[in-house]
Order: structure tokens, then C-alpha cells, then sequence
């Protein structure tokens, strides 16, 4: 996910944005005071990262609004489907969970409301932590519901390790809390709500990886969906290596390949540029192979030691005794996650979790 204190994505919230909320607002509540609103929203803006903003917004819409909350609720509810942005319209979850801590029934069903706009995946998180019980059986029904936005929200909004915010320890300990809810969308339709259950999974990895392990392994992968969420569930643990989580993709066994003619085009980059990596798996068998083949980059640190980092390449049936050539281009740039040094880097191509092939690029000073 994106850093938050993106120059690029705080400007989802500029001056224009909450002018344009200002004026939808005026429509669905005549006596809204836009001009405070704005001059509260845009007092020190430039200051503020995107989620700062975000909670901006929600904050100034309460001090200007001369109502309680269940009547702010339903302006705001006219408010939402005029909002061009899903994701400004998270600024109204914000206020559920800013203001109605103590409307558990009323601001439960607003989240279930705003999420069709954007996502409630935030907000929904206070009352996770607050009233633990309650609000986990209610997000385990809203994942039986028709809606796919309300049942991406059922397992995004109990993600143990959701990026931008805190993390829910009681699940990160016992997995098996948010289990039902899990299981209620294995096999989801949609592939918004297959990707915040693969990405509920993977979270999970992290601390229990055998848990996700027995889980998946109970599964049946006939289903496509299934099968999809458990490929992306099991991402972390194949980048590793471990043997049960690529014997479930049909890939556990020891490759019989050789990985034959490894270049790195060019070999000696500046920082911005391109290198594309190309090799290919050559068969030593007669019988085909289920391979899945990644890559790793030892980048180097500011103190000269080097850091691996795994990258996703392909999954393959390869017959026997053929011979599959690969390539792949990376942009070697500046990210908010990572700071690139000179040096040499080294590249080492992965089968089946074994490292099989090396080579390496350098990035000039």
C-alpha cells in the first residue's frame, strides 16, 4: 500500500476536494456553514499527510454541524452517494467512529452504509477494540451479506496487520476468533472480497503460519476462488520456501530443472534506470514439473551489508525434458519503502524455494 505521506495521494484532499464537499454538503443540508467549514478544513493543509486530512474533514463537519448525532448521521448518509471520491467518502466512517462510540446498533449500521461509497475498513476497528464480541458476531453476519462491499468489510475490517492502522492484538494472538468469517467467504464471487481474505491470510502468516497451513489444507482447491485466495493467502510462506505451503500449490517437490543462460541487462545501472532479468528453466526429466518460480534481490544497505528482498515471477506446469525462458523488467527507484545504494546487487533465481542460479547488477554512485 501506498505511504500516506505521499505528496501525490494527501492531494485527494486539496483546497478543490473540500470545496466540492463543502458545496455537496450545502445540497443535502441548506443551512450547512461552508464557509467556516472550509476555512477550519483548509487552515494548515499542506502540513497534513492523506489520513490526516481524511480525519480533518470529519472533525470540521461536526464542528460546524448544529445537530446531534443521529440527525448529523442522516445528512451525511444523503451526503455519501454525491461525493466524488470513494476514497474522501472514508471521512464519513471517520466520524462514526470519531462520534458514536456510544451508538454501538446505530454507528454499526452507518459503517455498513458508507462502505458501499469507500470503506468503513478503518473505522470499524475502534469498536473491534472497544466491544470486542458484539461487533465481531456483527461482522461475521455482514459476511453472509449480498453485498460485496459489505463482505469485503467483514474480513478487511478484522485484518490482524492492516497497513495504516493499529493492529488487532486479540486476533493476531488467536486467529481462530475471526475463523467464521474466513470460512463464510472462501470461496467468494467477488474478487475484491478474494483479495482482503487472501490478504486477512497472508497477515496471519506472519505469527501462525502453521494455522494458515492446517486452514487451507481442509480446503477443497477444486473450487477456482478457492483456489485463487489460497494462491495469494500462501504468498509469504512460498517467497520462503516453506515446503507445506508450496506442496499445497502442487510445486512441493525438488525441482529437476537447470537454470540455464542468467543475464542481468544492463549489468551497470544509475538509480532511476531499468534491468530486465532473463533466464531459462531447462527440464532434466521425462515427466512434467510444477514449478514456482520467483527471485531475490540482495539489496545493499547504507552500512554496506545487503538485505534480501523476494520478488513473485511465475507458476508453471513444465513438461519433461522442455525448456521455458523467462524475463522481467524493474524499475530500480526511489520508493517511500526502500532507499537504493550503490554497490553490487545480487540476483538469485528461486525453484521451488531453492536457490538454483545467481548473478548481479551494479548501481553506480
Amino acid at each position: 500500500m501506498a505511504d500516506p505521506s505521499s505528496p501525490a495521494l494527501k492531494e485527494i484532499f486539496n483546497a478543490e476536494r473540500l470545496e466540492h464537499i463543502a458545496i455537496k454538503m450545502t445540497a443535502v443540508y441548506p443551512d450547512f456553514d461552508a464557509k467556516a467549514f472550509l476555512k477550519l478544513a483548509k487552515a494548515g493543509l499542506a502540513d497534513l499527510s492523506v489520513m490526516q486530512r481524511m480525519a480533518r474533514v470529519s472533525e470540521c463537519l461536526h464542528a460546524v454541524l448544529p445537530l446531534d448525532y443521529e440527525a448529523s448521521l442522516e445528512m451525511l448518509r444523503a451526503l455519501a452517494p454525491r461525493l466524488n471520491s470513494g476514497f474522501v467518502s472514508m471521512c464519513l466512517p471517520h466520524y462514526v467512529a470519531t462520534y458514536g462510540a456510544d451508538r454501538f446498533e446505530l454507528s454499526m449500521e452507518a459503517l455498513k452504509y458508507f462502505t458501499v461509497f469507500g470503506s468503513s475498513e478503518f473505522a470499524v476497528r475502534p469498536f473491534l477494540r472497544n466491544d470486542f464480541e458484539r461487533s465481531l458476531q456483527l461482522m461475521h453476519d455482514w459476511s453472509l451479506d449480498d453485498n460485496e462491499h459489505v463482505r469485503r468489510l467483514a474480513s478487511e475490517g478484522c485484518r490482524p496487520r492492516l497497513p495504516w492502522s493499529f493492529r488487532l492484538e486479540r486476533i493476531q494472538a488467536d486467529p481462530n476468533l475471526a475463523a467464521s468469517i474466513l470460512d463464510n467467504l472462501k470461496a467468494d464471487t467477488s474478487l475484491y472480497v478474494r483479495k482482503s481474505v487472501a490478504n486477512h491470510l497472508n497477515d496471519i502468516t506472519k505469527a501462525h503460519p502453521e494455522w494458515v497451513l492446517d486452514l487451507i489444507e481442509g480446503w477443497s482447491l477444486d473450487n477456482k476462488h478457492t483456489a485463487w485466495i489460497a494462491r495469494h493467502a500462501l504468498r509469504s510462506l512460498i517467497k520462503q520456501g516453506n515446503q507445506r505451503a508450496l506442496a499445497i500449490m502442487g510445486a512441493g517437490g525438488k525441482p529437476e530443472v537447470e537454470i540455464i543462460d542468467v543475464q542481468v541487462n544492463p549489468p551497470v545501472i544509475g538509480l532511476g534506470e531499468k534491468i530486465t532479468l532473463s533466464f531459462a528453466v531447462k527440464s532434466t526429466v521425462e515427466a512434467s514439473q510444477r514449478l514456482v518460480i520467483d527471485y531475490a534481490i540482495d539489496y545493499v544497505k547504507a552500512n554496506g551489508s545487503t538485505s534480501a528482498k523476494v520478488f513473485k515471477l511465475k507458476a508453471l506446469t513444465l513438461p519433461g525434458n522442455a525448456t521455458e525462458s523467462i524475463a522481467r523488467s524493474q524499475h530500480i527507484k526511489a520508493l517511500t519503502t526502500r532507499r537504493h545504494y550503490a554497490g553490487t546487487h545480487a540476483v538469485h533465481i528461486m525453484v521451488n524455494g531453492e536457490r538454483l542460479a545467481s548473478t548481479a547488477f551494479e548501481i553506480l554512485p
